[in-house]
C-alpha cells in the first residue's frame, strides 16, 4: 500500500505541474498569436483592428505578466516600451507606412523572444540586417559621404527593430557594447572619412556577425536535462521497487500453499 501510495502522489504532483504548465503554454500562445495578427493587420493597413488586437494583448499580457509574474522585469519593461511604441505608431497620422510597420515588427518580435525558447523570429532578421551594414560599409569605401550617410540611416533604421528582441535573448553586456559601438559610429558620422572608419565598421560587422551566431547555438541548460533524468528516475524506481514487492508476496503466497498441502 506504501508503494501505491507514493505512486499516486508522485503522478498527482507531475499531472498537476503538467496541467499548470499546459496552461501556462495556451495563455503564451494567445499572446503570440495577437502580436502576429496585429503585425498581418498593419500590413493590410487596417490600423484600428490592429489597434484593437494590441490593447487585448496589453491586457492579457498584465494579467500573466504582473498578476501571474510569468516575465521578469527586463522582459516586461521592455515589450511594454515596444507595445507602446507599437501602437503609438498606429494611432500617429505623422508616420509614413514603411516605419509604421517597423514599429509593430520591433513589437512582434519582442513578443516572440519572451516566448521562444528555441530559434526566436529576430534571428530570421539577420540577412537585412547585414545586407544594409554591407551598403554602410560599400559606401565608405567608395569615399561616398552622402550615400554613406543615407545607408547607415537605413541600417539605423533596420537594427532598431531588433533591438528591443536582443536585450531579452542576448546578455545585457554584450547588447550595451553593441548598442555603444553603433551610436558612436551614428554620433561622429560628420568626421567621416575612409581610414578613420574602415576599423570600426569591420570590428562592427563582426560583432552583428557573431549576435546571429550566438543565438543559433544550441543554449539548453544542462540543469533541465538532469532534473527531467531524475525525475524520471524515481518514478522508475519506485514502480521497480512495487513489482518486486507484488512478485515478492506473490512468491510467499505459493510457499505457504505449498507447505499446508504438504
Amino acid at each position: 500500500m506504501r508503494g501505491k501510495s507514493i505512486i499516486l502522489l508522485l503522478l498527482c504532483i507531475f499531472f498537476s505541474g503538467f496541467s499548470v504548465q499546459a496552461e501556462s503554454k495556451s495563455s503564451m500562445t494567445e499572446l503570440d498569436q495577437l502580436a502576429d495578427e496585429a503585425l498581418k493587420l498593419t500590413r493590410f493597413g487596417r490600423l484600428e483592428e490592429a489597434k484593437n488586437i494590441m490593447e487585448r494583448f496589453a491586457e492579457l499580457f498584465s494579467e500573466k505578466g504582473v498578476t501571474e509574474r510569468q516575465f521578469t522585469m527586463d522582459e516586461l519593461r521592455i515589450v511594454t516600451a515596444a507595445h507602446h511604441d507599437a501602437l503609438k505608431a498606429l494611432t500617429s497620422s505623422d508616420i509614413n507606412t514603411n516605419e509604421r510597420v517597423k514599429k509593430v515588427t520591433a513589437f512582434r518580435l519582442a513578443s516572440d523572444a519572451i516566448i521562444s525558447e528555441y530559434q526566436p523570429l529576430w534571428s530570421q532578421m539577420e540577412r537585412p540586417i547585414m545586407n544594409a551594414f554591407a551598403d554602410v560599409k560599400n559606401a565608405a569605401l567608395e569615399g561616398d559621404e552622402n550615400l554613406y550617410n543615407s545607408h547607415l540611416n537605413e541600417f539605423l533604421s533596420t537594427y532598431s527593430v531588433i533591438q528591443p528582441s536582443i536585450k531579452i535573448d542576448i546578455p545585457i553586456g554584450k547588447v550595451q557594447m553593441l548598442d555603444s559601438k553603433i551610436a558612436y559610429i551614428d554620433q561622429y558620422r560628420s568626421t567621416f572619412s575612409e581610414q578613420k572608419w574602415m576599423k570600426e565598421l569591420e570590428g562592427l560587422e563582426t560583432d552583428l556577425k557573431n549576435l546571429f551566431t550566438d543565438i543559433n547555438k544550441d543554449d539548453t541548460d544542462p540543469s533541465i536535462w538532469w532534473v527531467m533524468f531524475m525525475t524520471g528516475g524515481i518514478i522508475v524506481s519506485t514502480l521497480s521497487y512495487v513489482s518486486w514487492r507484488k512478485y515478492r508476496g506473490q512468491k510467499l503466497q505459493q510457499q505457504k500453499r505449498k507447505d499446508l498441502n504438504d
